[in-house]
This record gives structure tokens, C-alpha cells and sequence, in this order.
């Protein structure tokens, strides 16, 4: 089959398209054609060994495609289904094999693309919204990057718990996108923590930051007493230590850095948001926004568009 290989850590001219061995598939495990793998944040930390991984391998962590073979063992999913994944290393290719106990079955009316797009980025808004801090009606929500791929879902699902959700964006393109998904205000970046300050008194209950070092300072600024801080990324990189006081004069204020990991150890779990994901998806309650569809082959250049921002919504290579 034909994959990317990561031999050596860097920039996106280290992902490499070429001849690579057919998985095996082992008692347990299911073999899918990859019909489309999501890109994400974390492929770009590994392929820089920010987050190191055993070289060579291929990347990709999410991604969606046809059952063509079950291990032994096997019984919940069968030749021919549609599977999508997410947190299973090897989607960068035309064949992955991946463990029978992190498959999710995608219901029709949710085309595999859509599936590839949504699912992990889907698995962490849920978590985000629903666990790590759970959204209640009349809650003020601070979304960064919020015409991302995971700013435009986290901004969806706190509209649907009954939150009043403030985007930041860097465009007035983003601004539109950012707006169309339900964000009530949408500020740009410069000077966000005054802004939300006049725009809620007191400031928000919560920030999602996936951006990190560049938006930190600000988005503990952006916080009520009490308010919780949801540090689940760091695009613009990685934030500088802190001192914890620093919570405690700012009114006695949550830090959490979460990982999906954490939020999915249970099949129960992982099948309880994925669940809650593709039903909103079905039923066109969560749409999901797909800006840019590249051949497997380019994945270096979906990297170099992603790290520099400029992609809207989710990115997708299709094998």
C-alpha cells in the first residue's frame, strides 16, 4: 500500500509518500481501507517529536473508512461496515489496522469523510463541554480560534447546552464562520481580555484554549472568580511555567491541561460521546465544516497550510 513514513523528526518535508508493508491484522484488531484521515495538531507534535514517537511510523491518529477484514475474536463489526477512529496511530494510508475495541460504528447518514472529519475533534468538544467543565444554560464561554475545526464544533455544542458563547478570530472571514456556527460576539485577538471584560462584567466561566503560549495571560484575564481555564492545546506553542498563586490572585481561578485519553479509558465512555457526536450529526443538529480535502500524497502541504493558519474548519487526505 502506499502511506506517509516518518523516518526522521521536523518540518513537513520529513512526511514522505511511499511503498509501505500492508498491516497485519491480529486477533482483536480489524483491517479498514482508509476512505479519508483526519489532521490534527497532534500529527504535527509528533512529526516534530514534541511528542515523541518510535521512528519510523506512520502519523495520523483519526480517521474513517470500509471494514475489509476481522480478527479472530472479532464480532461487534463486520466486512463491509462503515468504522471511523480516532487516538490509533497509522491513518495515513490506504489500509489501517485498528483495534475492534476503539472502532465506533458510523450510522447512515453520516458519510465517512464527515465521519473522518468529526470524530476526534467531535470526542474532545464533547469532553470539553460536558466533563472537564460541564456547560450550563446562561454560561458566558470564551472559544479561541473559534472558526477552527475544533473552535467551530466547541462553539456548536455550547450553543446546544445554552451557553452565551465570545469567539476570537484573526479574519473577517473567520468572523463569518465563526458566526454562522452560533457564536453571539466574535472578537479578534489583540486585546480580547478587555473586550470580554466589557462584554460580560465580570468575565467568562470558562476559556477553551487550544492556541497556548500566545493567548495564555490573556485568557486567565478573561476569567470570573472561580472561572476554569481549559488549556487542551497549544498551536502557538507550549505556555511557560506558572506560578499557581498567580490563580489565587486572580480570584481562585481552575487551571486543567486535558487530554483526550483521559475522557475516553472506557469503551462505555468513548461509545457515550461518540453517540451524542453522530446523532447530532445525523439529525443536522452539528455540522461539520470541512475547508480543505488533500490527496494523501500532499500531506505535507496540508501541514504547512494547518501550522500557518491558513485552514478554516477541518482538513482531510484522502488515500
Amino acid at each position: 500500500m502506499r502511506a506517509i513514513v516518518v523516518s526522521a523528526t521536523g518540518g513537513p518535508e520529513v512526511l514522505t509518500y511511499t511503498d509501505h508493508p500492508d498491516p497485519e491484522v491480529n486477533p482483536g484488531e480489524v483491517l479498514v481501507d482508509v476512505a479519508a484521515a483526519g489532521v490534527n495538531f497532534i500529527d504535527v507534535y509528533h512529526r516534530m517529536g514534541r511528542y515523541p514517537l518510535s521512528l519510523p511510523f506512520v502519523p495520523g491518529e483519526e480517521g474513517a473508512g470500509t471494514v475489509a477484514a476481522v480478527g479472530e475474536d472479532v464480532q461487534d463489526v463486520a466486512v463491509g461496515d462503515t468504522v471511523a477512529w480516532a487516538q490509533v496511530p497509522g491513518g495515513y494510508a490506504e489500509r489501517a489496522v485498528v483495534p475492534a475495541s476503539r472502532l465506533l460504528r458510523v450510522p447512515e447518514g453520516v458519510a465517512p469523510e464527515t465521519a473522518a472529519a468529526v470524530t476526534l475533534q467531535g470526542l474532545t468538544a464533547h469532553y470539553l463541554t460536558h466533563s472537564t467543565y460541564e456547560i450550563k444554560p446562561g454560561d458566558d464561554v470564551l472559544v479561541h480560534a473559534a472558526a477552527g475545526g475544533m473552535g467551530l464544533l466547541l462553539t456548536q455544542i455550547a450553543k446546544l447546552r445554552g451557553a452565551r458563547v465570545i469567539g476570537t478570530v484573526s479574519t473577517d472571514e473567520k468572523e463569518t464562520l465563526a458566526r454562522q456556527a452560533g457564536a453571539d460576539e466574535v472578537l479578534r485577538y489583540r486585546g480580547f481580555a478587555d473586550a470580554v471584560r466589557d462584554l460580560t462584567g465580570s468575565g467568562v466561566h470558562v476559556v477553551y484554549d487550544g492556541v497556548g503560549a500566545a493567548t495564555f495571560d490573556g485568557s486567565l484575564a478573561s476569567l470570573r472568580p472561580r472561572g476554569m481555564m481549559a488549556l487542551y492545546g497549544q498551536a502557538s506553542g507550549p505556555v511557560p511555567p506558572l506560578d499557581p498563586q498567580v490563580l489565587a490572585q486572580r480570584g481562585s481561578l481552575f487551571l486543567t491541561r486535558p487530554s483526550l485519553g483521559a475522557y475516553i479509558a472506557t469503551r462505555d465512555e468513548l461509545a457515550w460521546r461518540a453517540s451524542d457526536i453522530f446523532g447530532w450529526v445525523a439529525s443536522g443538529r452539528l455540522k461539520v465544516h470541512i475547508s480543505h480535502r488533500y490527496p494523501l500524497a500532499e500531506a505535507a502541504r496540508a501541514h504547512e497550510d494547518l501550522e500557518a493558519r491558513r485552514t478554516t474548519g477541518k482538513v482531510l487526505l484522502i488515500p
